[in-house]
């Protein structure tokens, strides 16, 4: 089991926990991710890491209250346990010096997100972040993304905070006016498809972090089967970042509404 030792709420249904895990804060990387669940019967929920402390040997999880599990798992707070967490899965980001990236966080994909921007930068490069929300209270982490950023643009939706428009506004804002050598992408999958297809308008290479569904997290239970490049790959042990002009986003989406 493993103790909650802080929890903040970002907005209503938006939760911040730091979990002890020692072992797993020494070994993750930017891009790793840890399945969780909460009771004996409780569902086994994928969670990036977003952070992690080794002198306190802590992780940093970021969970949106959604359906009946994560909703659980929310109502926790500092002192209760978590009664099961594997980790670090999946692939680590490939971190180099790219030059210019773009960074581009929609919604809660913002704490993912920020482990790489932090990598990013201490390899050298510009990191422009662009982060995007329906309204200002979902924007979350803007000041810790400021810190690892050479510039923020925040877009929202009904434009009550930052720019108003789509994540994809802000990407191409930056596009038109500097040479951009990456683009990463984390958010919601439709976010992520829109995302692909404007940078793949302009021949800039792109990485989206997949959130398919995810039972064992070993590649076994094929339930986070997607396309790759006409292949099929495993999100949980082949990714879940992948070349975001070879995924199949129409796929991923139909299989995303299988459960709704």
């Amino acid at each position: 089991m493993n103790k909650i030792v802080d929890k903040e709420y970002f907005s209503e249904n938006v939760v911040k926990f730091e979990v002890e895990a020692p072992l797993i804060a020494r070994s993750r990387k930017a891009g790793h991710f840890v399945i969780l669940k909460v009771g004996d019967k409780g569902e086994r929920i994928p969670l990036t890491i977003a952070s992690s402390n080794n002198e306190r040997g802590t992780i940093t999880i970021v969970i949106q209250a959604v359906g009946e599990s994560s909703k659980k798992i929310c109502a926790l707070n500092a002192g209760d346990y978590i009664t099961d967490m594997v980790g670090p899965l999946g692939q680590a980001t490939h971190i180099e010096k790219y030059g210019t990236v773009i960074c581009a966080g929609g919604g809660v994909g913002v704490a993912p997100m920020l482990p790489i921007m932090e990598a990013m930068k201490k390899a050298g490069n510009r990191v422009i972040s662009v982060l995007a929300a329906r309204t200002k209270d979902l924007v979350i982490l803007e000041k810790q993304v400021a810190e690892f950023s050479d510039e923020v643009i925040v877009m929202t939706d009904d434009g009550s905070y930052g720019q108003q428009g789509l994540v994809t506004n802000g990407i191409e804002s930056v596009i038109n006016r500097e040479q951009v050598d990456l683009c990463v992408t984390i958010g919601p999958a439709i976010m992520m498809k829109f995302v692909s297809l404007l940078t793949k308008k302009y021949n800039i290479p792109t990485m989206a972090s997949l959130n398919t569904i995810m039972v064992d997290g070993t590649g076994m239970c094929g339930a986070c089967r997607v396309s790759v490049g006409g292949k099929t790959k495993f999100v949980c042990v082949d990714g879940p970042e992948f070349d975001a002009h070879e995924v199949d986003f129409d796929e991923m989406l139909m299989r995303l509404k299988a459960y709704n």
